[in-house]
């Protein structure tokens, strides 16, 4: 391992795509413990504290801004307003001719669809940071103080433009570390900053067996059973079922095209972590809906019944889970369009006819493939659940152990781990995975 890792520097074209990627994730880091003007850090911390917001949908946000919405800072919104941008043309690319001709327009339909999501990035930031203007100046702590020292127009011109800024600049940042970095710049802003609690985390586990509130043992156990979700996470992540495709021979002028055989693969979890993204935003609502009505009776059950210790909430959070993930699958994957663009190259699959029964045929197999990918995906998410509950771990530990947190990490150092293989592949030199891919991706 340590002659492989220095393999890596030895490259210095991925040394420094590497050591960019490093830098601008420290700079990502810096803006968001930098606060925006106005705030009062100590009131805000402690109103945070007495809302417990954690099984909200504020406390979601938090997770994806790495703490930084909690701190108020100028990385508030984290990369959040991009995310749901890009979702909302995606899904509007399944229904909007106009969206669905610029999917099709190849290099240059995509760079439209970069420029826009940008421009829909800043609308829906100015939303967002406008809305948080307005729960910040209504919070106070727990023995009265004001979160914002000078409220009013002022404040809020301030807090919009600079938690803006922070947005787009996090979002430039993010294209630099895919253009000129390493993996995705995206994804490895959100992973690093759901890692960034980690330390805080282990700090407290060294804390409690020191106390002798947890054994050694216990710890050993925790570990193991880590890793074997992690491996588990892995082969889901990387599990496809591939459909065999053949390409008929084609002679243009003296040329002859076609003739090779290849494959679809159909990823048992096709839809990634977007389930378990929609499902938790669906199952905060009563929490966050309820955490403005403190005084109702109504809103108080409604929150017992939605906390993260009820085995309802848990057992809606996985069913949930299941139809999210046929429902994203649907729109991340169309049949109907690969079998056409098969038949337009001449491709088909053995027996089967090109055409409707093509499509039919790839909806049935990605249906049944589907069911197992969602079951998993389900049972990844809910296992926090029986961890808190059987070896008695807090949450912030137990949100390591699957769920969106674990799902994340694993699929943006996979992605990572692969760029990192191909520049070493190239370069002659050996990767870090056997064969030089992942050994999880496996036909099932």
């Amino acid at each position: 391992m340590i002659e492989k890792i220095r393999n890596m520097f030895n490259i210095p074209e991925l040394r420094g795509r590497i050591l960019f990627t490093f830098g601008v994730l420290v700079v990502v880091r810096m803006g968001a413990h930098i606060p925006i003007p106005g705030i009062n850090s100590e009131a805000l911390m402690d109103a945070f504290r007495a809302m417990q917001s954690q099984n909200t949908l504020l406390g979601l946000f938090n997770m994806f801004a790495g703490g930084a919405f909690q701190k108020a800072t100028l990385f508030a919104l984290g990369i959040m307003p991009y995310i749901t941008t890009s979702i909302i043309f995606q899904l509007m690319g399944s229904v909007v001719p106009y969206f669905q001709r610029l999917q099709k327009e190849g290099e240059e339909g995509r760079r439209k669809l970069t420029q826009l999501t940008r421009y829909g990035t800043v609308a829906v930031s100015i939303l967002q940071a406008y809305s948080i203007t307005i729960f910040l100046e209504s919070m106070t702590s727990s023995n009265g103080v004001a979160v914002v020292t000078n409220p009013g127009v002022g404040f809020k011109f301030v807090a919009i433009v600079s938690i803006v800024t922070g947005t787009m600049f996090l979002m430039w940042l993010g294209e630099r570390i895919t253009e000129r970095g390493i993996g995705n710049g995206i994804s490895l802003i959100i992973m690093v900053g759901i890692v960034s609690v980690l330390p805080s985390v282990i700090l407290g586990e060294i804390t409690q067996v020191q106390a002798g509130l947890r054994g050694i043992l216990t710890e050993v156990i925790l570990l193991g059973i880590m890793f074997i979700i992690i491996a588990f996470v892995v082969r889901l992540t990387q599990g496809t079922r591939k459909i065999p495709v053949q390409y008929a021979k084609r002679v243009v002028g003296r040329k002859i095209y076609g003739g090779q055989a290849t494959h679809i693969p159909l990823r048992v979890n096709t839809a990634g972590v977007m389930p378990i993204i929609f499902a938790q935003s669906v199952m905060f609502i009563p929490s966050t809906v309820a955490m403005f009505f403190p005084e109702s009776e109504l809103m108080l059950g409604v929150t017992r019944w939605f906390s993260f210790d009820h085995p309802f909430y848990w057992t809606v959070f996985g069913l949930m889970i299941i139809f999210f993930t046929y429902f994203y699958t649907a729109i991340a994957f169309d049949p109907v369009q690969v079998a056409s663009n098969m038949k337009q190259h001449g491709g088909f699959i053995p027996g089967v006819r090109p055409g409707k029964k093509t499509a039919e045929y790839i909806d049935n197999i990605l249906t049944r493939v589907t069911l197992p990918g969602s079951i998993f995906l389900a049972g990844v998410a809910v296992f926090p659940f029986v961890l808190m509950n059987v070896m008695n771990v807090g949450y912030d530990l137990a949100s390591f152990f699957g769920g969106t947190s674990l799902l994340i990490i694993v699929g943006v150092a996979l992605d990572t781990l692969q760029q990192i293989e191909s520049h070493l592949l190239m370069r002659h030199y050996d990767g870090f995975l056997s064969k030089g891919k992942i050994r999880g991706r496996r036909r099932i």
